[in-house]
């Protein structure tokens, strides 16, 4: 078989353990998203926990057609599923991709997770695969994930306007920010500040 650049892995900090998302997390996941009732946001394209199995199959489709990689996220200490994240628009070429599908059920929602989660995850992008950009998108009225990514460190490389038409036909201008393999020091010294604070 032949090796992807990126191929399942486990990632595990004090927090949040990041496992390749299967199959046999879709209860739990379904679980995570009616905590906030995460589908109701216009904004956000997270599954309604009926509808789980199939947001689990089109992730895990695109890891074996495009080279993706989803993760469910685990709480370290309850042991709980409490979200997703992904590395997609994986271009192997010229080691870029696109970290995103990121979801937190609302009671772990400005906790530290995101930060620990994204200090994981960049880590292996930039240390272990030797990454030189990660780009991450959020819709425009997205606000508190516009501020999140930003609070990271990433740097706003523009808006794509009409960028997409939601299922029920609204128009979605798309925020593109990235952090290229520079600023993974001074990101990375950030992320572990924000998790000593005792949050992010």
């Amino acid at each position: 078989m032949t090796r992807r650049w990126l191929d399942p892995v486990t990632l595990s900090g004090t927090r949040v353990v990041l496992e390749p998302l299967a199959e046999a997390h879709v209860a739990g996941l379904a679980r995570a998203c009616d905590d906030g009732e995460l589908w109701r946001h216009w904004y956000t394209l997270v599954a309604k926990p009926d509808a789980m199995d199939a947001y689990v199959e089109q992730a895990l489709r695109q890891q074996q057609e495009e080279g993706a990689l989803p993760f469910a996220v685990r709480h370290a200490v309850s042991g709980e599923l409490i979200g997703c994240t992904r590395f997609f628009r994986v271009d192997e070429d010229n080691r870029r991709l696109e970290l995103g599908h990121t979801w937190y059920a609302q009671s772990h929602q400005r906790s530290g997770i995101n930060s620990e989660c994204k200090l994981l995850l960049l880590g292996h992008a930039f240390d272990d695969r030797d990454a030189i950009a990660v780009e991450l998108r959020t819709h425009w009225h997205n606000r508190q994930s516009r501020q999140a990514i930003a609070r990271l460190g990433a740097k706003q490389d523009g808006v794509l306007r009409n960028h997409t038409v939601s299922p029920g036909g609204i128009y979605r201008d798309t925020v593109v920010f990235s952090i290229i393999n520079q600023e993974w020091p001074a990101v990375r010294q950030n992320l572990r500040y924000l998790l000593e604070r005792g949050g992010g």
